[in-house]
């Protein structure tokens, strides 16, 4: 999401004037590339569920591989994502984003190739985790070419609904793959997750061919140390706060099925359609009352929902303790990225975002790994406890922030 384009002068004022002239016009074309957003994360949020399932049940595996082939996803959209946005930038959004579809569908194919190797689990396991690997650069190349692809349609003036509505479309597919991702494996086990891993996105790139492309356009350089150091408290604030999200991801499934509750993708789907319900109501409370001030409330929100998670007795109370770790989370990142975006130098606020969502990928490409130690340990309830204590510790980072004026404030 860091890298928005350059666009010639003539585009620009050409979409300006679209926009200005005919505002619901760019919303709606925005629609189709919400359409490959859905679909693409459809086929992330496939596998979610189940694959702990897989791992742990079906090759015999500790809790601790579960952590690893779940959060090795996230390392790879860490270590692509900057690849992701130069490739956008040079080839245009629409070529990412297949580009990230035939990704997507290579895993799938690595998913069907690791089944063959079911016999030897260290060896099959090697294998799905290079899918979800593949999938996680997938992920970059998808989401960054919509984005940028949205921008250079909807204008500067949109870039927020853009955004928001990009991950409202992601989130609403994540909460949508857990059910059919279940069904499918309780119908025909891993091997049709894997199938419908590989098949899907070669369908959507058929169906995004007769979409108009934009002129690919060049990145602006610069410095990402020096944004990083401006934007380093709220992100590390945003790590501890999402290994709740990582705790819901990798581990919810298990504990459903450790506890009998049914069906198991339930506290993810009640997870994902509250986070997009918060954001859909009350996405704008960051900017009206400040980020540090919406992230402090938010974060006591999301650690009770994690505590009401390891301890509930059934299924319902889970399902509401995942809800209203959902509607934290909601607010907490973006309450923190609002602290990160002012804190950029104003010429780097694009990529001030963009190194802000790095912390959220190594809390999850490194934290799920630690949480499935834990599980390991002292069992999968302990899991949601430790994520409830690391959300808490953010809220010394929010509180702080709220007290501490951003560097473009104090020249004021």
């Amino acid at each position: 999401m860091r890298y928005i384009p350059r666009m010639h002068a003539k585009a620009l004022n050409t979409t300006a004037i679209a926009a200005s002239a005919a505002p619901g016009k760019p919303v709606l074309a925005l629609l189709p590339i919400m359409g490959v957003v859905l679909i693409a994360f459809l086929v992330i949020g496939l596998a979610l569920p189940v694959l702990p399932l897989h791992v742990h049940d079906g090759l015999g595996l500790s809790t601790f591989v579960v952590g690893l082939v779940t959060g090795s996803q996230f390392g790879a959209s860490l270590i692509s994502r900057v690849c992701a946005g130069q490739y956008s930038d040079r080839s245009g959004p629409k070529l990412a984003v297949v580009a990230g579809l035939l990704a997507a569908a290579l895993s799938g194919a690595l998913y069907l190739a690791s089944l063959g190797c079911v016999r030897t689990p260290s060896l099959s396991v090697s294998i799905l985790l290079l899918g979800r690997a593949l999938l996680g650069g997938a992920e970059s190349f998808i989401i960054t070419g919509a984005v940028t692809w949205g921008l250079a349609i909807a204008g500067a003036s949109n870039a927020g609904r853009v955004i928001a509505w990009m991950g409202m479309a992601m989130f609403a597919a994540l909460a949508l793959g857990a059910p059919v991702g279940t069904a499918l494996y309780s119908s025909g086990g891993f091997l049709a997750v894997a199938s419908a891993t590989a098949l899907m996105p070669l369908v959507t790139i058929v169906l995004i061919t007769p979409l108009s492309a934009v002129a690919p356009q060049r990145g602006v350089q610069i410095g990402i140390w020096k944004v990083a150091r401006a934007v380093w408290m709220p992100g590390f604030g945003s790590a501890l706060s999402s290994l709740g999200f990582g705790a819901l991801l990798g581990f919810s499934s298990l504990l459903a099925v450790q506890r009998g509750w049914s069906p198991v993708w339930l506290p993810f789907s009640a997870f994902a359609i509250a986070l997009v319900t918060a954001r859909l109501f009350f996405g704008h409370l960051p900017d009206k009352i400040g980020g540090a001030k919406v992230a402090v409330g938010s974060i006591f929100l999301e650690a009770a929902g994690l505590a009401l998670i390891a301890l509930a007795p059934d299924r319902d109370l889970a399902a509401v303790g995942a809800a209203l770790t959902g509607i934290g989370y909601a607010l907490v990142y973006p309450g923190l990225g609002v602290e990160a975006v002012r804190r950029a130098p104003p010429e780097s606020r694009g990529l001030g975002m963009g190194a802000y969502t790095v912390f959220l990928d190594v809390a999850l490409g490194l934290g799920t790994p630690v949480l499935g130690l834990i599980a390991g340990w002292a069992g999968l309830g302990a899991v949601f406890s430790a994520s409830a204590v690391a959300v808490l510790a953010a809220s010394v980072i929010a509180v702080r922030l709220t007290k501490s004026a951003s560097p473009e404030e104090s020249r004021h």
